[in-house]
């Protein structure tokens, strides 16, 4: 069973965030032959109660995090996905604080290696396996996206997950939620992308003993 992770930073029911990540992970879905073939989950930051990071200062392991929370079960999914999509709107030039505050819960999935296990890297890799991703950003007409793209970029490097797309949607409408779903070039955007990514997961899933080729 192929696993697939959306995460949304969006604190709007039926934001456009939401929505394209929907039809990103439901052509992904589609591609890979069916929920008979993909466990999909979805994650709305903004319904969660989780602190932000307290910079600790020391590694949780065997723990993902020394604090348990609504992001426990979280950690749990990200570790097992095949494939992370992860969204969020613009905030002054970057994601929103939902996001941000999950991206540094996630600090301790590389933490630093107090303990010099390995002196060639300050930092210690726990999860090793590379999966395939993509990111969602929303904003105004005028929105600089390139703050966000940032830290998502980052985020990515830290858990492991290579960054296989971006879909960027302007909203012309800030008073209207959902706007996306009546944007053509995003619905094509999204299912485009929902494909390049299934071909990838295959293509991450090639030694692996299972048949996860979708039936023809």
């Amino acid at each position: 069973m192929i696993k697939l992770l959306a995460m949304s930073g969006s604190p709007v029911e039926d934001s456009s965030t939401d929505f394209i990540l929907n039809r990103i992970a439901g052509a992904v879905v589609e591609t890979l032959g069916g929920e008979d073939r993909v466990q999909r989950t979805k994650v709305r930051l903004n319904d969660l109660t989780y602190i932000p990071c307290q910079a600790c200062g020391e590694s949780p392991a065997p723990k993902y995090c020394l604090f348990d929370d609504d992001l426990t079960s979280v950690y749990q999914a990200l570790v097992e996905c095949d494939c992370l999509l992860f969204g969020s709107p613009l905030y002054f030039d970057s994601v929103s604080a939902q996001a941000k505050m999950f991206i540094d819960r996630c600090n301790c999935f590389c933490p630093p290696d107090y303990e010099n296990v390995d002196p060639d890297h300050y930092f210690l890799r726990r999860l090793i396996r590379s999966r395939p991703g993509a990111m969602v950003l929303v904003g105004g007409e005028r929105g600089w996206f390139e703050g966000a793209r940032r830290v998502i970029a980052g985020f990515f490097e830290w858990i492991n997950i290579v960054n296989e797309g971006m879909l960027i949607y302007h909203s012309g409408d800030f008073t209207r939620a959902g706007t996306a779903k009546d944007d053509p070039t995003v619905l094509q955007q999204a299912d485009e992308l929902g494909k390049q990514l299934a071909q990838k997961i295959l293509d991450s899933c090639k030694e692996s003993s299972t048949d996860l080729s979708p039936d023809v």
